[in-house]
């Protein structure tokens, strides 16, 4: 006998599932379907107006009885299989995704961003493409379920005849070749034109998916020139652009019924082939893609990591993710709406330099074992290679560390996406299982967890030297542990910053420019910890909420409001991350500080030069993390006479620099080095200058720099903050010779 926790009227009224929504929608439309099947053949209307199309026109009334039985059985299939997909999400953890009145104006952004193609359009080929298939085929169902409801409709009430008609029949097949050419267009653009990105994953349910949605408009076109051959070719029927000049092609006039029908009977089959195969091959993005982009916004920002509980309180027996059902529910829808387009192959620094990781494969893979292990098993997301088994619910059956560790989280996967797939989440909640639970990452990763944890700074540094480089800047006020923070600003040097000779410069340099500033800052010295970015990004968590919770601790008990931060990983943790522990600040990159300064006058920029071509290198977490792209652009462009160029991969296209998501504590042994491939491609324009806004984008770009052969007098590599005050220093030594003179 059950407990009475257990039963119904204890836990309460049960909720309708997702899958269970899906059934019904589907089962109400085959039911529709047959309705209408049957109200047709019990009524008989029909239209006498001399301008206009007959419904089933040479059709046996045999044949209309199996077409209204078996579409909606097809129907109903459909709908199982749909609802089947969806139990498999279910599977996934919780992911509040609701849509509330401070969300729902920015969903109805991301779904109309999807359905009207906005982001497939950021390439304007495939974007280009999929539009005429897309658009068309939505005009094409429209023209069929206008014709049906026409057709359900009394005498009196039927509309498509006359100019109507004439109008229906033009845009029908209008829509019908602008969605031929898109169909052809794509399979040009597959079999012949052959993009690296696509011609890696083709696979024979690629063919099987075009041949249909080319046998549907072929057909088509087919049924309707043998329609209109044997009304005769009616004068009105020259509306219908396509299949009126087609029929004068018809020469066989003696079994033009039989034409005819054996046509319409292709056609009703290619749809009915169409329907078959929606649910269980990568067709199903019609459907699941513009669903995930509704989901899209979620409450945490861009570029915070999802939180974790309280390692040291927590009652959790396993951390991150090692099975399909460690994931969220949507990071599982995600692997049903992939279009499997491969733009995040394209943009990923990893893949390009040979590197075992493919952010596509991440999604496929993970689908993959989500389809295999489900209950009941559904299709993956792509056709897989008979060879390949999964014998247990285990993301590590198909996806591999050596994977996981190579990303650089850059984001750029997820920036290019054009349905919204949340990719680097997956792989950093794989990272924390693999470090948390397993131990299981890069040898010199062990290295820098010892360092944070003993010293509080992934270079293994004392802490005592953190404000070592104030000798060389007079007036830098180092606040002591438990005084109160009277100051507008503390300055967040960062460890990079404080122990690592290059960034020291950084760090004089932004001192410098804030004391001209007039600005009221300070630094915590000693205090300061790392904040725990390279161990969260390389999924200690452990680790990351013990420094973080010290940080968060000293800098609430000092009364700190504002904080300026030169390292746009310090910026990110500290502003996104931070709230998650009770950490509320108000946190400025010093490009952005640089720039307000700038603007504001208290920066005297007057007759400051710098006659050089410079290039700016995008940070990752600066930019695609953050959106923040115009001001170190503009910082930069402050002073005369400097002539600012663009790289061929910038802004949110922009390339890493190799060193995100802890990989500058790990070697880099396979294929080329990322650092070394943005370096080239820096250098490649001509600059004299290239200036960054990251403390490590300082450090992999100079030593790329200079494993390109470029010395510092043929190629400079530097902070805009560096950059800035050079061309203030050189303004007024050139100032003060003139009054000497």
């Amino acid at each position: 006998m059950s407990s009475p926790e257990s039963t119904p009227a204890a836990r309460g009224p049960r909720r309708i599932s997702p899958h269970q929504v899906v059934l019904a929608l589907g089962v109400l439309i085959a039911v529709v379907t047959l309705l209408s099947g049957i109200a047709a053949t019990v009524f008989q209307w029909h239209d006498d107006s001399p301008v206009q199309r007959e419904v089933f026109g040479n059709i046996p009334s045999a044949w209309k009885a199996v077409f209204y039985t078996v579409l909606p059985i097809v129907l109903l299939l459909g709908a199982v299989n749909f609802a089947n997909r969806v139990r498999n999400w279910q599977r996934g953890a919780p992911d509040d995704r609701s849509t509330t009145r401070r969300n729902v104006h920015r969903r109805l952004r991301d779904f109309r961003a999807g359905v009207y193609m906005q982001t497939l359009l950021r390439d304007p080929a495939a974007g280009v493409m999929h539009s005429l298939i897309y658009f068309s085929f939505l005009v094409l169902l429209a023209v069929t379920t206008v014709l049906e409801v026409n057709h359900q409709l009394p005498e009196s009430a039927k509309f498509l005849h006359g100019d109507v008609y004439r109008a229906y029949a033009l845009v029908g097949d209008v829509a019908g070749g602008v969605y031929l050419a898109g169909v052809v267009w794509a399979i040009l653009r597959r079999y012949v034109q052959r993009p690296y990105r696509i011609r890696i994953k083709t696979k024979p349910e690629h063919a099987l998916i075009l041949g249909v949605l080319l046998a549907i408009g072929v057909t088509g076109f087919g049924a309707e020139a043998y329609r209109i051959a044997l009304e005769g070719r009616p004068d009105f029927e020259k509306w219908s652009v396509i299949g009126y000049p087609l029929s004068g092609l018809v020469e066989d006039t003696a079994r033009l019924s039989g034409w005819h029908q054996g046509w319409w009977v292709a056609h009703v089959l290619s749809f009915v082939l169409f329907l078959v195969i929606l649910p269980i091959t990568m067709l199903r993005h019609m459907f699941t893609s513009p669903l995930n982009m509704y989901l899209r916004d979620r409450e945490r920002p861009k570029g915070a990591m999802k939180p974790l509980p309280n390692l040291m309180e927590t009652e959790l027996e396993s951390f991150g993710a090692a099975t399909v059902s460690d994931f969220t529910w949507k990071q599982l829808l995600d692997t049903d709406a992939c279009t499997m387009c491969g733009r995040c192959t394209s943009v990923c620094p990893a893949h390009a330099t040979g590197k075992p990781l493919d952010p596509r494969e991440i999604v496929l893979k993970t689908g993959e074992v989500m389809a295999a292990t489900g209950t009941p098993k559904v299709s993956p997301p792509l056709g897989v290679d008979p060879e390949i088994t999964i014998s247990a619910d285990s993301l590590f059956e198909r996806i591999t560390p050596e994977e996981v560790w190579s990303c650089t989280s850059c984001k750029a996967c997820d920036e290019i996406c054009p349905v919204n797939i949340e990719i680097l989440d997956k792989i950093l909640d794989m990272r924390r299982y693999l470090s948390l639970m397993e131990s299981n990452f890069p040898t010199e990763l062990g290295t820098a967890y010892r360092s944070m944890e003993n010293s509080g700074n992934p270079w293994g540094m004392s802490q005592s030297d953190r404000a070592a480089w104030t000798s060389k800047v007079e007036g830098v006020k180092v606040v002591e542990p438990g005084d109160p923070f009277d100051h507008e600003f503390l300055y967040w040097v960062g460890c990079a910053g404080s122990f690592d000779d290059k960034n020291q410069r950084v760090t004089i340099a932004m001192a410098k420019l804030m004391q001209r500033a007039g600005i009221d800052f300070a630094i915590l010295g000693p205090s300061e910890n790392c904040t725990g970015d390279p161990a969260r990004r390389s999924g200690n968590e452990y680790i990351f909420q013990m420094l973080a919770m010290q940080n968060v601790e000293t800098l609430n008990g000092m009364g700190v409001r504002k904080i300026i931060t030169q390292c746009p990983h310090c910026f990110n943790t500290l502003q996104n991350e931070y709230p998650q522990l009770g950490g509320h600040y108000e946190v400025v990159h010093h490009s952005q500080f640089l720039e307000w300064l700038i603007s504001e006058g208290k920066l005297d920029m007057q007759d400051a030069r710098l006659d050089e071509r410079v290039v700016y290198h995008d940070s990752c977490y600066l930019g695609r993390h953050n959106d923040i792209y115009t001001s170190p652009r503009r910082v930069i462009g402050s002073l005369a006479g400097v002539e600012v160029v663009e790289a061929s991969r910038n802004g949110t296209k922009g390339m890493c620099c190799g060193a995100g998501g802890a990989r500058m504590w790990m070697e880099e042994t396979i294929g080329k080095k990322v650092n070394d491939e943005r370096s080239q491609e820096l250098i490649a324009t001509g600059a004299s200058r290239i200036a960054v806004a990251c403390p490590f984008c300082y450090i992999m770009i100079d030593d790329g720099t200079k494993a390109a052969g470029k010395e510092e007098d043929e190629v400079k590599v530097a902070d805009i903050s560096m950059h800035l005050l050079e061309a203030l220093e050189a303004r007024d030594a050139a100032r003060l010779q003139t009054l000497q003179d």
